[in-house]
């Protein structure tokens, strides 16, 4: 096979296909989707191809015939039908303001009608200027239209540091979306797209018509690259790279379904040859990262979050639940299903080593403001060297400056010790398991290396001086046995806390096997 152009950045169907890019054939989604229904959402994170997915729709009840020679739908659709497709987008710049967005939508509103050939007069309210815009492509083509909505909710989203400021977004947006469920008659198709889906009485109270398909096993892979993705369609690109480390770093995202890996992280990947945390690097979550921190969460418990539906969808600007926002903006991901008695619950995780990593690395550095460089502390561990491992979280800790504890709280509750000690660690992308269970009770974290198992236990304790209930703890349990049978010699590590010193006073650890 021949190598081809890398579509980085390339969100328009026709460019990838005119200019003989990579491209994997998602129209078998499209033809199912419109089949089957007519009005549905799909959530997904930031980059990773709901844009384009939209814009193949686009070209689809277009009738753009050629762009389709060789793909799925060039023999199972109907191409001397075309539609009036009308294509809304907030995927560009940051609106600030109401009066902003409704400023971007009467722009849209006016592009759609000048693309379109359409004579209907601009209307003062939005929804009617909607309302208008849709009978005047209906009347005009002689078909129903076609309705694209793209990141239908970053107006929303950008704004949540300001409680005042999303809600008014969202009254704006609930307003214009109202349309499509009274203009339903004059409808052919409509598709939303976006990373979050508001509940209760917000945006999609008005939008119950609409077949949510973010956790339809049988969609998983509507967005991203499957491994026979990679293994086919890119096969001329893997020569030369570790196929279980591209596994590792960016494979992992699930949708009740087929498990897929980021594009923009697979085709960064091909063109740079280096293993790094390129989604992430393209936006930082600081909202999710303040959000985090004022509600203390316990940051080794990330990796095993348990939520239902209903906490699943719980996302509004009012009130945003931890498991909600993470999973939705794809730094959680579902990776184990248990149903019972009609009741579902998902267990939560990092979808792979590039999130564990990156994420935890942030959230260091929002805690710690002169945290170390990891690759010290990787060196640390790989030796096995316990005792510079201790200097080495001794100056983490002192590094904090004495008013930072005095205008964070964050650092009085229990986890904050713990949770940066994790986070440090996790950072490195080593192989992690928090809450490791056994038969015995829990281990904090295990941490398993090429050449040893550490297994570690964290108190908090009162005062300035060590108590060694830390290293008591794991011998009594015995929580070496879980990994006697592993191979590798097993240690284990006592970590006490003091908020008094603010640092580490107790660290014991013995190797028993």
């Amino acid at each position: 096979m021949q190598r081809r152009r890398l579509p980085i950045g390339i969100q328009t169907f026709r460019e990838i296909r005119e200019e003989g890019c990579y491209y994997v054939d998602k129209t078998p989604y499209a033809i199912r989707l419109i089949e089957q229904g007519k009005h549905y959402f799909l959530s997904r994170p930031r980059r990773f191809g709901k844009s384009l997915f939209l814009d193949t729709l686009a070209e689809l009840f277009a009738g753009s015939r050629s762009l389709f020679e060789g793909l799925y739908a060039e023999a199972h659709w109907d191409w001397s039908v075309r539609y009036p497709v009308i294509r809304l987008s907030f995927a560009r710049g940051c609106l600030e303001n109401r009066e902003q967005l409704e400023q971007r939508i009467r722009w849209l509103l006016q592009y759609n009608r000048t693309l379109l050939g359409l004579t209907c007069d601009a209307c003062e309210e939005v929804s009617d200027w909607f309302t208008a815009l849709i009978h005047a492509a209906n009347e005009k083509y002689g078909q129903r239209a076609v309705v694209l909505i793209d990141e239908y909710d970053k107006p929303i989203l950008d704004n949540l540091g300001d409680k005042a400021v999303a809600a008014a977004m969202r009254e704006g947006l609930r307003n214009l979306y109202s349309v499509l469920k009274d203009q339903d008659a004059h409808l052919r198709f409509v598709f939303l797209t976006g990373v979050s889906k508001f509940s209760k009485v917000s945006i999609f109270s008005g939008l119950n018509n609409f077949n949510d398909i973010t956790l339809d096993a049988r969609y998983s892979a509507i967005c991203g690259y499957t491994d026979e993705d990679i293994d086919t369609v890119f096969a001329p690109e893997l020569e030369g790279l570790d196929r279980e480390e591209i596994r590792r770093w960016y494979n992992g995202y699930g949708w009740l379904g087929e498990r897929v890996y980021n594009p923009f992280d697979v085709l960064l990947l091909f063109d740079k040859r280096s293993y790094r945390a390129w989604w992430f690097e393209t936006g930082t979550p600081t909202f999710l990262i303040e959000l985090l921190a004022k509600r203390h969460t316990f940051t080794p418990q990330l990796d095993a979050l348990v939520a239902d539906d209903q906490l699943l969808g719980a996302f509004d600007v009012e009130y945003i639940a931890t498991e909600a926002i993470l999973w939705q903006t794809g730094y959680l991901t579902i990776v184990d299903v248990e149903s019972a008695g009609g009741i579902t619950e998902y267990r939560l995780g990092y979808p792979n080593r590039e999130v564990e990593s990156a994420f935890n690395t942030a959230l260091l550095r929002a805690w710690v403001p002169q945290a170390p460089m990891p690759l010290a502390l990787y060196k640390k561990f790989a030796a096995l060297d316990f005792d510079a491992l201790k200097t080495h979280f001794e100056s983490l800790y002192a590094s904090i400056p004495a008013d930072w504890y005095r205008n964070n709280p964050i650092t009085q509750y229990e986890g904050y010790w713990a949770s940066v000690f994790y986070s440090h660690i996790a950072s490195l992308g080593l192989d992690l398991t928090p809450e490791d269970v056994t038969n015995q009770g829990r281990i904090d974290l295990t941490l398993k290396l090429d050449a040893a198992i550490v297994v570690i236990e964290f108190k908090r304790i009162a005062g300035k001086e060590p108590t060694g209930e830390a290293i008591a703890q794991l011998k009594a349990r015995g929580y070496a046995d879980k990994y006697r049978a592993d191979g590798r010699p097993v240690y284990l590590l006592g970590v006490e806390f003091s908020a008094d010193v603010r640092n580490i006073v107790g660290w014991d650890w013995v190797a028993v096997g």
